[in-house]
């Protein structure tokens, strides 16, 4: 097995037994409800945004392990960011979840979060991984709920069968 899918393994398992920033913030500045039904993954994401700057971010919910680890991740990640930056992230992660990024050859801002980039391998894991982005997205355009099977789901807007 190589180091790299030796490693994602690794990161998916940490990640799913013990979650970061698993729970819930009380007086959310934004929380989003995201849906995957291929899946059953179901997360609730509540965000703490001061002065354009996420100060605080909570999930809580049921998913696959792709799933959590992504969620986890994200959370870990956006904290302390602008919206602005959180949003690059957003893209540059759906990007190398598709295929369309090569983290390795182009720049990107995502660091640790490259370690998702086999999950363009496993078409039927792609929206598990992308589903908090998504749901991130979501809660910072005042979105309730969104999921991975509507029209506005930016992997159809882009052509993307999945």
């Amino acid at each position: 097995m190589s180091d790299i899918k030796q490693l994602y393994q690794e990161v998916i398992l940490d990640h799913n037994k013990k979650p970061r920033n698993f729970g819930a913030l009380d007086n959310p500045s934004h929380k989003a409800e995201g849906l995957n039904p291929l899946c059953g993954d179901h997360i609730f994401l509540t965000l703490q945004v001061r002065d354009d700057k996420v100060e605080a971010v909570a999930f809580q919910g049921e998913g696959c392990a792709i799933c959590k680890a992504s969620t986890s991740m994200m959370t870990t990640n956006v904290k302390g960011k602008t919206v602005e930056e959180a949003e690059t992230l957003v893209q540059e992660f759906r990007d190398m979840a598709t295929g369309k990024l090569n983290v390795q050859k182009q720049p990107n801002h995502l660091g640790r979060l490259a370690v998702f980039e086999g999950v363009k391998d496993l078409p039927s894991r792609v929206k598990c991984a992308i589903l908090p982005w998504h749901t991130l997205h979501a809660a910072f355009n005042s979105v309730a709920t969104t999921t991975t099977e509507n029209e506005e789901e930016p992997m159809k807007s882009a052509g993307v069968t999945i």
